[in-house]
């Protein structure tokens, strides 16, 4: 009985800590939310986690509910909904936020309220089945992008928070499970694990979207410019080693500005760093933070879609499809080339080259040559 007694005073330190951080990081992703989505969607998943630890306390789960923890519950439904997208607010520079993303939270709500009143036994597999699919999804989120993600402290997080997530929603998808079983107390030990784990997923949540430098904040869009205009050169802060940045800058001009490697296809960042003969971190680095890319691929697609553009609008090659101009720039396919050319210029590819590329709204020529600082894309 004593072992019981302190089993319960630990619990109960675990999850108040739990909450304490949770709310803490809630109040300041709140206040931040304007400056980025991840920051609101990281907010939301932290209420969620509060509820969820509220309302699984041991105390609670196996008594009748009370009108005060109806709240709780319902926002410890939808944890995987909003844990999905904080992965895509945070992992997924080209995020938008949308009304849409309101649906997969209406639904995985919905479905655990069928399951907490039994009401359809069906409902509380396929609401494990949703919870675990969701999961998946933010987990895959955060892998894609990883190798071309230039941002070291973000690429770093990436695995933990995937570890720790799936670590945890484990525990929660196996202890719902449990408490759907015969009316028994579950084992102490399981309900102590999902509340350290949500001690230590609240801590990891809070490191990732509360670093310095703000660098999960999503770039400011640039002021639209006419196709005739460049861009001014921007001196960006440097490292103590600037001079081995200063002298990189050339050999990777020449690469993609008269070799034109964009152009091969499965360019990575770890091919570029082999052609360059220099480790990935420090060309990751300078291209985010000399150049200003928080990925590879909107880094190579600016030249890609400079050299489409250029193409396009070609009188000479009025008569090469469009897809060849796509393949011959360096894309894989038309698709994702007619998405980023529209998302970059304002316009589809067939209407800039009948305008004889005039009216773009952006230009997306690189100018790594234009001056010794070099420009951001």
């Amino acid at each position: 009985m004593a072992g019981d007694g302190s089993l319960a005073l630990i619990e109960a330190g675990i999850r108040g800590g739990a909450v304490t951080l949770l709310a803490v990081l809630a109040v300041l992703l709140l206040r931040d939310a304007r400056r980025a989505p991840a920051g609101l969607y990281g907010a939301l998943f932290a209420l969620s986690g509060i509820g969820y630890v509220i309302s699984s306390a041991p105390e609670l789960v196996y008594h009748a509910p009370a009108l005060w923890l109806a709240p709780a519950r319902l926002a410890s439904f939808g944890a995987p909904a909003v844990f999905w997208l904080f992965a895509r607010a945070s992992f997924d520079d080209a995020f938008t936020p949308s009304w849409r993303d309101a649906a997969p939270w209406l639904l995985t709500v919905g479905m655990g309220v069928l399951c907490a009143r039994r009401l359809l036994p069906l409902v509380c597999a396929l609401y494990s089945v949703l919870q675990l699919t969701l999961l998946a999804l933010a987990i895959r989120q955060a892998i894609v992008g990883r190798a071309a993600d230039l941002i070291e402290e973000r690429r770093k997080f990436r695995v933990v928070l995937c570890l720790t997530a799936a670590v945890y929603t484990s525990f929660v998808v196996l202890l719902d499970w449990i408490m759907r079983g015969p009316p028994a107390a579950p084992p102490g030990t399981i309900i102590s694990a999902t509340g350290l784990l949500a001690l230590t997923l609240a801590f990891v949540i809070a490191r990732l979207t509360l670093m310095p430098s703000a660098e999960f904040t999503p770039a400011a869009a640039a002021a639209p410019v006419s196709a005739t205009q460049v861009p001014p050169p921007v001196e960006t802060p440097m490292a103590a080693d600037d001079a081995q940045e200063r002298a990189l800058l050339e050999p990777l001009r020449r690469l993609m500005e008269d070799d034109k490697v964009y152009r091969e296809e499965g360019l990575s960042i770890a091919v570029l760093a082999a052609k360059l003969a220099v480790p990935e971190y420090r060309l990751r680095r300078l291209i985010n933070q000399r150049l200003g890319h928080r990925n590879f691929s909107s880094f190579v697609n600016g030249y890609r879609l400079a050299d489409a553009m250029a193409a396009l609008a070609d009188r000479s090659q009025d008569e090469v499809p469009i897809v060849t101009i796509a393949l011959d720039a360096g894309f894989q396919s038309l698709g994702p080339f007619n998405r980023a050319f529209k998302a970059h210029t304002g316009m589809t590819p067939t209407d800039y080259r009948r305008q004889g590329g005039n009216g773009a709204r952006r230009l997306l020529a690189p100018t790594l040559a234009d001056s010794e600082i070099g420009q951001p894309l």
